[in-house]
């Protein structure tokens, strides 16, 4: 029997590649220098897409595809996907949600309090001998007992919300609506009111046209000089410009970021920042997730072409 052939947009894991390779004709686009020649070379034979989050399938991709049937995204978001062609065609769409969840929540709160208890400073501290040298290290903020925003209670946001209240902090959360799953949190549909009684306010929403920039200039003066930004959603969620002149210029505390537009080639304005804490997008960077994303990606992919329902629709 002829094995479906897939479209491999990014490299994976060899835990995930070789399996992969033994149920699918796999066509590695990201290896060809030439990837308009590839792309049309091997197009019409296309009748699925692998692909990362952050790399998604744009309509060109999915133009050089007619046969296509299914995009497997390795990833909880998918907005670099058109889903505007993929409905069109009647194209099925699938991510790895749930799975990814506990581990992205876990990062999110590390970052919030390596940032506030400053331990990257800290670690440096000890190891260029300042420590030694010029004694107890400068004090920090306590996160305990303090107040949190959520911006987006969904899987994400409430893990991110449970694991808040083991910090006896004060919490509240924006939504599209009131969640009934919640009752213990305070609703609050402005992100702007949200950012201003929160100490540290979460950003946890998926992205969408409605909301980017979600995180702009009035959120931001809203979260203010001691207040901290932990972004562990998507880059576009958030108005980059007026993120980096807030930070420079004290209107906003801090930051901590695992996402940046154009990654991993970020802004090198956020280099020479001594307030925000950087991270190359890992909040799901653990092996025990990565090998769960990696087998629900050709789970969605086998499910497809076996005729059964797929485990993790998007479309």
């Amino acid at each position: 029997m002829t094995k479906p052939e897939i479209l491999q947009v990014g490299p994976y894991p060899e835990w995930d590649q070789t399996p992969l390779d033994a149920s699918f004709t796999m066509h590695r686009y990201f290896e060809a220098e030439d990837k308009a020649a590839f792309l049309a070379h091997v197009g019409p034979a296309v009748r699925g897409i692998a692909t990362r989050g952050e790399l998604g399938a744009n309509a060109a991709m999915i133009a050089a595809c007619p046969q296509l049937q299914v995009i497997s995204v390795y990833g909880v978001g998918y907005d670099a996907v058109d889903l505007e062609a993929c409905r069109a065609r009647g194209i099925r769409v699938t991510n790895t949600p749930d799975v990814l969840t506990n581990d992205v929540a876990d990062l999110g709160v590390a970052m919030m309090l390596v940032q506030s208890r400053g331990m990257i400073g800290a670690e440096t501290w000890v190891r260029d001998g300042s420590w030694q040298a010029k004694g107890l290290y400068p004090l920090k903020r306590k996160v305990w007992g303090r107040t949190a925003g959520v911006l987006g209670l969904g899987r994400i946001g409430f893990e991110v919300a449970k694991r808040l209240q083991g910090f006896d902090m004060d919490i509240a959360y924006s939504d599209i609506a009131a969640k009934d799953y919640a009752p213990n949190w305070a609703f609050i549909a402005d992100p702007v009111a949200l950012a201003a009684r929160s100490d540290f306010l979460f950003v946890t929403l998926a992205a969408s046209a409605a909301t980017r920039h979600i995180v702009g200039k009035s959120v931001i003066a809203a979260l203010g000089p001691e207040g901290m930004l932990i972004n562990i959603s998507r880059a576009s969620n958030i108005d980059e410009a007026a993120l980096l002149e807030a930070l420079e210029t004290g209107a906003l505390g801090s930051a901590a970021l695992d996402v940046f537009e154009g990654e991993p080639k970020l802004n090198p304005r956020f280099l020479a920042l001594p307030n925000v804490l950087l991270q190359p997008h890992h909040a799901s960077g653990t092996i025990e997730t990565r090998k769960a994303m990696g087998r629900l990606v050709r789970d969605n992919l086998t499910a497809h072409f076996a005729g059964r329902p797929l485990p993790t629709p998007v479309l």
